[in-house]
């Protein structure tokens, strides 16, 4: 065998791999061209938003926005709820009935939020998003956290 050859297998299979693996789908648009779309099995998906998403979306907030961190480390400006990420399904009576309602939830670095989103979309919310890379990405854009709950 060529080492060209061996090398486009190499190549395909790595491609392969990244096209199957489980819980991400390509880079769909969001509904309103934000977020990268993030499968949970056969429950749903949600969006993986960044710092400039989530600016733009805050512009015209028409949305529970909550922080889903613990322990507290701070807010980010127009926040409406601190729900820790594995109290999600025992709060949720803190939650909007509608299934349909517009929910963004941001942790520290994006990790619990992640976990949150999906327990979000595993219990029927069809319009979930989850801010990637969370406070920490805030900041780095030299935006501002509340430091007080």
């Amino acid at each position: 065998m060529s080492r060209g050859w061996v090398f486009s297998l190499f190549v395909l299979g790595a491609l392969v791999l990244a096209a199957c693996a489980p819980g991400r789908s390509s880079s769909a648009p969001a509904a309103e061209g934000s977020g990268r779309v993030v499968k949970v099995g056969s429950a749903g998906t949600y969006r993986d938003i960044t710092v400039p998403e989530l600016q733009k979306m805050l512009e015209n907030k028409d949305f529970v926005f909550i922080n889903v961190h613990i322990p507290f480390e701070g807010n980010i400006p127009g926040t409406d709820l601190s729900i820790p990420y594995n109290q999600i399904q025992q709060q949720a009576d803190r939650l909007p009935q509608d299934k349909n309602a517009k929910i963004v939830v941001y942790c520290r670095s994006g990790s619990m939020s992640a976990i949150a989103a999906r327990t979000l979309v595993q219990m029927g919310y069809t319009n979930v998003y989850n801010l990637s890379g969370g406070m920490i990405a805030w900041t780095q854009a030299g935006l501002p956290l509340e430091t007080t709950p």
